[in-house]
């Protein structure tokens, strides 16, 4: 019996989900399926309850949709519950379940990319933004013990909201606290892991307004963004001899644990995956 599974989100046209897991799927031998399905907010309650009466066995969510998601489920696991959103659905035992896979996602590029050791090496970081990708960006860094976390927003109100959602979380001490952009070339020097979580970068976007030229020379520059591959942020750090992580790693990385649920098998992020969806990129597709 074929096993389907799809990805919901409003607009659904640009998403790679499913170059990614049509791509394990063929890969792996399987009779299953994965596609892009656009549903509006006010109809995604409605589609939650019923999308198993249509042969699906789980899914992904994606913008706008993770934190009504997160409402609409029956159960969460532990990350879900501490990011308040979703990107992951399955049902068992006739219930509904949701999780977030985005701090797997984010935090096993980094491993792919920089090695097991990174987060020791770094010790600390910067994260730029306080929106849902900072969120899980900042819980990942604080499950790998980095301190201090320098987070620094547009709006200083979201970013101290988003340190009150992790206060006491996990087992770490990590130091978290909330900056402005004007304090900077201050925390630079002293920070391991810079992050940018914003859309400055993304096509369409102007480029993020930063100087690394005081940043330690160690340091390793992370960038959610992956259209394009490399943003003016990374091409910067790339000039300065910086490691370089862009953010097609995090979106490969994410999708392993939802494909091994409805599918049965673990996939495995390699170049030849990696190849597929940059040439999806390059040629300016979705």
């Amino acid at each position: 019996m074929t096993r389907k599974a799809f990805v919901v989100g409003h607009p659904i046209a640009h998403s790679r989900s499913p170059l990614i897991h049509n791509h394990w799927i063929a890969h792996y031998g399987l009779d299953g399926s994965y596609e892009k399905l656009d549903v509006a907010p006010d109809d995604l309650a409605a589609f939650l309850a019923h999308f198993h009466e249509d042969g699906f066995v789980g899914g992904n969510v994606t913008i706008p949709h993770k934190e009504a998601a997160f409402a609409g489920v029956a159960r969460t696991t532990k990350r879900a519950q501490r990011l308040g959103a979703v990107n992951t659905l399955w049902r068992e035992g006739g219930i509904l379940w949701g999780d977030n896979t985005d701090i797997t996602g984010y935090l096993d590029n980094l491993d792919a990319r920089c090695g097991p050791d990174w987060a020791a090496r770094a010790g600390s970081a910067l994260v730029l933004g306080a929106g849902g990708a900072a969120r899980a960006v900042v819980a990942g860094l604080i499950e790998r013990g980095l301190s201090p976390i320098f987070l620094v927003n547009r709006t200083r109100g979201r970013a101290e909201a988003l340190t009150d959602m992790f206060a006491g979380y996990g087992k770490s001490d990590s130091a978290l606290g909330v900056h402005g952009f004007d304090a900077i070339p201050e925390i630079l020097p002293r920070v391991g892991l810079i992050v940018n979580t914003t859309a400055l970068g993304m096509k369409g976007q102007p480029p993020l307004p930063l100087d690394l030229t005081h940043c330690r020379d160690d340091a390793i520059v992370s960038d959610i963004v992956y259209v394009p591959l490399e943003t003016p942020f990374l091409a910067m750090a790339r000039a300065r001899g910086l490691a370089c992580v862009d953010g097609l790693g995090m979106l490969l990385h994410q999708a392993v644990p939802g494909f091994e649920r409805w599918f049965g098998v673990r996939p495995a992020v390699t170049p030849a995956l990696r190849a597929l969806v940059e040439a999806d990129i390059l040629a300016g597709k979705g």
